[in-house]
């Protein structure tokens, strides 16, 4: 085997290693910093609300003020979400996985934090790789809000998010510098038509390519 062949294999290993640490914290009810295909997020199981109300603690966050959500597959979504009206079935079809964010209707066993005033719960699938890992690892939903708090730059690196919660956190999986500078779009179905909620790394003419311009809000 040769010495770059052998520096993958350690790398990978190192790899397996942090998901599986992260992994077994949180399922203890722990919240972790993970790199996700935009910025740092601060993960918990999404179904335990005790690990739900850590990550609105650590950021310092107004409870009436939702966190998104990344599920694995269908089958972790449907654990999640009432139902999925067809123009979001296009938007997952032609952005999922990656950072798109689409508030769908929440199930009512849903932790309140996570559901907004109208009932919707935020979620998407991640194209980054060690967040897919970390999902499925877990086997449940995982919160992704970024790794900072409320009011205070997004962190692009691990060791940016440790310089915002330090020992408060015990796992930190470094994937390396993220370099989006907006985080997921989040969008929303309302009454047929297509809200942009937060501008993000999928630009309005995407969307409007994918549903026609006359599906999106102004």
């Amino acid at each position: 085997m040769s010495k770059s062949e052998t520096g993958s294999c350690r790398v990978k290993e190192a790899i397996a290693e942090a998901v599986a640490a992260a992994a077994a914290a949180l399922k203890r009810g722990e919240v972790i910093v993970f790199p996700t295909e935009t910025l740092y997020g601060l993960g918990a199981d999404a179904l335990d609300s005790g690990a739900v109300e850590k990550v609105f603690q650590l950021k310092g966050r107004d409870s009436q003020n939702p966190i998104p959500v990344l599920v694995a597959d269908r089958e972790m979504l449907y654990r999640l979400v009432a139902a999925v009206p067809p123009i979001a079935e296009k938007l997952i079809a032609r952005f999922w996985p990656g950072p798109l964010t689409i508030v769908l209707p929440a199930r009512g066993d849903i932790p309140r934090p996570l559901v907004s005033a109208a009932g919707g719960i935020g979620v998407r699938i991640s194209s980054q790789a060690v967040a897919t890992r970390l999902v499925e690892a877990l086997g449940r939903p995982l919160t992704a809000t970024s790794a900072n708090p409320s009011g205070r730059p997004a962190a692009h690196t691990a060791q940016e998010a440790k310089a915002y919660f330090s020992d408060r956190i015990d796992i930190y999986v470094d994937g390396g510098p993220l370099a989006s500078k907006t985080g997921s779009t989040v969008v929303e179905i309302r009454g047929g038509r297509l809200s942009i909620i937060r501008a993000g790394e999928i630009a309005r003419s995407h969307l409007e390519d994918a549903l026609g311009a006359e599906r999106i809000a102004q």
